[in-house]
């Protein structure tokens, strides 16, 4: 499919995967949110567990197509591009992370207290690590010789959590790499142990990085049947096989290394990767096949800039959620305190709930007039 027309189904499955990632990243309030926009506690999953790895697989789809210059082979100017972009994400990644409010009684203590609690892992650092080493993966290796790789990482990283404490977060090997090599002031600590106390575990850890990378992998190697394949029917049928296949195997799997998005199991790395080959085949088939494209575009403008809306999001939440600066009850508040008390909760009928629903929609649609401004002067930013 290398000299065909681009395929809008990718554009969709994109902009749609960034459109949820900001609608779960965007609540009101914290403390009110539908069950379906929240993530699993922790075993099992919900409709939020789908997003992360839906945009890992994404870049996965993505790098079949920019590596074509290289000829799928490393060599310098492959090498330069992929170190000079995962320098930036997980750059752009440490510097949103810095940013947070901190107390201190004097200047010295608040910078001192910065950098103790600055998380050096997350979403972008974890989406940066996933780009480099699946990209070294699939430009040294041949495919047969990836799919061993991923196949090895999977079932490696199932047998050393099983031989090394198991799957609970107190003892899970994942959450001890990261207390030893980054430290509790460095992790995310908004998980709960056994008692209901707040602990230290990241779910974007070191050590479950390795599982991400091979949902990347996933996405190359679909990449690559969508650009070989092209008879686009016989590719729609078969990714929606192999995609029920894998559904299929991460649920069996599952039985044994539970479905886990925090430590990223084996099993939820199937069974995502069975779910992100079925929905793109579908939209395939019903966008690129069968012409339904009047209700896309929204989607396709939100695909244009993905990483740079997702970024442009994030630096908003935390300017609107931080900066206290507005008189409110006796104190000062942040903008989004006030508007979700002001105007939210009033159009809401007061209800908590369907408020922090309502901010996230508005939030979205924020979002989308931007990415829409951007996409008609033809504006696209890499990151």
């Amino acid at each position: 499919m290398a000299d065909t027309k681009r395929l809008i189904a990718l554009d969709v499955f994109r902009g749609a995967t960034i459109a949820l990632m900001i609608l779960v990243n965007n609540p009101g309030t914290w403390g009110a949110i539908y069950p379906p926009l929240k993530h699993a506690a922790w075993h099992g999953w919900t409709p939020t567990d789908f997003v992360f790895p839906f945009f890992l697989f994404i870049v996965g789809v993505a790098m079949a197509f920019s590596f074509r210059k290289y000829d799928y082979k490393m060599n310098a100017p492959a090498l330069k591009k992929i170190i000079r972009r995962t320098l930036i994400i997980f750059g752009i990644g440490l510097i949103l992370n810095f940013m947070r409010p901190v107390d201190g009684e004097s200047f010295g203590e608040v910078v001192k207290n910065l950098f103790a609690g600055w998380r050096l892992v997350g979403v972008l650092p974890r989406i940066a690590l996933c780009y480099f080493f699946a990209s070294l993966i699939v430009l040294n290796f041949r495919k047969k010789t990836v799919m061993w790789i991923a196949g090895g990482i999977l079932v490696g990283y199932w047998l050393l959590l099983a031989a090394t404490g198991g799957f609970g977060i107190e003892d899970t090997l994942v959450r001890r790499i990261d207390l030893a090599i980054l430290g509790e002031g460095h992790i995310y600590h908004g998980y709960r142990d056994s008692m209901g106390a707040r602990i230290a575990f990241d779910p974007e850890g070191l050590l479950s990085t390795l599982p991400a990378i091979v949902t990347t992998i996933f996405g190359f190697l679909t990449g690559m049947m969508i650009r070989e394949m092209s008879d686009q029917k016989k590719l729609v049928k078969k990714m929606i096989v192999q995609g029920i296949a894998l559904i299929l195997l991460g649920l069996l799997w599952g039985q044994f290394f539970p479905v886990n998005k925090p430590i990223w199991s084996s099993s939820y790395v199937v069974l995502m990767g069975g779910w992100a080959m079925l929905f793109l085949g579908v939209s395939i088939l019903l966008i690129d096949i069968f012409g339904w494209k009047s209700a896309t575009r929204p989607f396709v403008v939100f695909g244009s800039n993905p990483l740079f809306i997702f970024v442009l999001s994030g630096l908003y939440a935390k300017l609107l959620a931080y900066i206290r600066w507005i008189p409110m009850n006796g104190s000062l508040v942040s903008t989004k305190t006030w508007l979700f008390a002001r105007v939210f909760m009033p159009l809401s009928n007061y209800s908590q709930i369907d408020a922090s629903l309502l901010f996230a929609l508005v939030t979205i649609t924020i979002f989308w007039a931007i990415a829409l401004a951007l996409y008609r002067k033809k504006i696209f930013i890499k990151i």
